[in-house]
């Protein structure tokens, strides 16, 4: 079902979570009211996870907690189990885990393989949330990051971020409908038709969180139409190889380093030296207007990103912003130095 947004389809999985865990426990323990319930439910996801998540949490009133990373920024299996083993000793419910394939941060991709068979034995739903990195599954040799997608409830990507599609339209897999519209459904008798028995009409209203709906699985349509599957692929490729050339640019030169690995269409990369360094060189590639970066933190280091995704990139693009990141550096690193000798 096309939603708006991943945070949208976060939302939307995270409460249809709640309300089947509720209904889950109350049959187990009926002495339980759903206010008991609701305070010992937990949602988990990874320290690198959007905050889109964490609102969710705060919008459906549920704790959330984060799962540490490993050293490739991903979370694995013995990592979860920990903190589910921690809270259930201590009396509290985990109902959903959001695992991230390609981290805002710095694409790195949570190991499903480890995680689902975890959350399908403990009863809690997985959300995979893949809303930039979705876009490579059309390309084969990019679909083993999804291996281990059999084990998820519910699976988002944005068709608007990488895949040609004009904002907003966002494409929501949920394994079981069942419990997604158990959650929302409400017949009010205005709302009633004849053809809702049928089981020939889909009622997508039960299926997000507005009544009304765009027709987004039209431009959707009208993108495959115009590129076919061919054309899709071979724009993400040529992102792809972009970010390679970028990565290349970086690693010649010693002044620099690559921080992340890079998988698709992102370079998170920065000047060795302190934090304070990397904020002036941000800083002056952003006022300077040529170019505009978006730096993370990838623990203690500021990190800055460099992103492919516009539709008209070329390699001349590329080659022209890694010149101009150059030469700023040169001329910081220069004043950074007599300034430094002054002190």
């Amino acid at each position: 079902v096309p939603q708006g947004s991943a945070s949208e389809a976060t939302l939307i999985s995270l409460l249809a979570a709640r309300t089947k865990t509720i209904r889950r426990v109350q049959s187990e323990k009926p002495e339980l009211t759903e206010a008991d319930i609701m305070g010992r439910l937990v949602a988990y996801a990874s320290d690198q996870a959007h905050s889109s998540v964490e609102r969710a949490a705060l919008i459906g009133g549920v704790k959330i907690k984060n799962v540490s990373s490993d050293d490739t920024f991903s979370v694995c299996g013995s990592a979860l189990k920990k903190v589910l083993d921690e809270d259930k000793a201590s009396g509290l419910i985990p109902f959903f885990f959001c695992a991230t394939l390609g981290t805002t941060p710095c694409c790195s991709f949570d190991k499903l393989l480890e995680l689902g068979p975890i959350c399908n034995k403990e009863n809690i739903w997985m959300h995979i949330d893949a809303a930039y990195a979705g876009s490579a599954f059309i390309c084969p040799e990019f679909r083993h990051l999804l291996n281990g997608v059999e084990f998820a409830d519910s699976f988002n990507f944005n068709p608007h971020k990488w895949l040609l599609v004009n904002f907003d339209c966002s494409a929501m897999w949920v394994k079981k409908r069942s419990d997604l519209t158990g959650a929302f459904k409400l017949e009010p008798l205005y709302l009633q038709h004849h053809h809702q028995e049928s089981g020939l009409v889909t009622d997508y209203r039960h299926w997000q969180i507005p009544l009304g709906r765009r027709f987004r699985s039209l431009k959707l349509w009208f993108v495959l139409r115009m590129y076919g599957v061919t054309g899709l692929q071979e724009h993400i490729r040529k992102h792809i190889r972009l970010s390679h050339q970028f990565e290349h640019l970086v690693l010649q030169d010693e002044r620099f380093e690559i921080c992340a690995e890079v998988v698709l269409g992102l370079v998170c990369f920065r000047l060795k030296g302190s934090n304070e360094l990397n904020n002036a060189l941000l800083k002056s590639i952003n006022e300077a207007k040529k170019i505009h970066l978006v730096p993370c933190h990838l623990r203690e280091k500021l990190v800055l990103r460099f992103a492919i995704c516009s539709r008209t990139v070329e390699s001349t693009h590329v080659k022209f912003a890694w010149q101009h990141i150059s030469q700023l550096a040169t001329a910081l690193l220069k004043t950074w130095e007599q300034n430094h000798h002054q002190q």
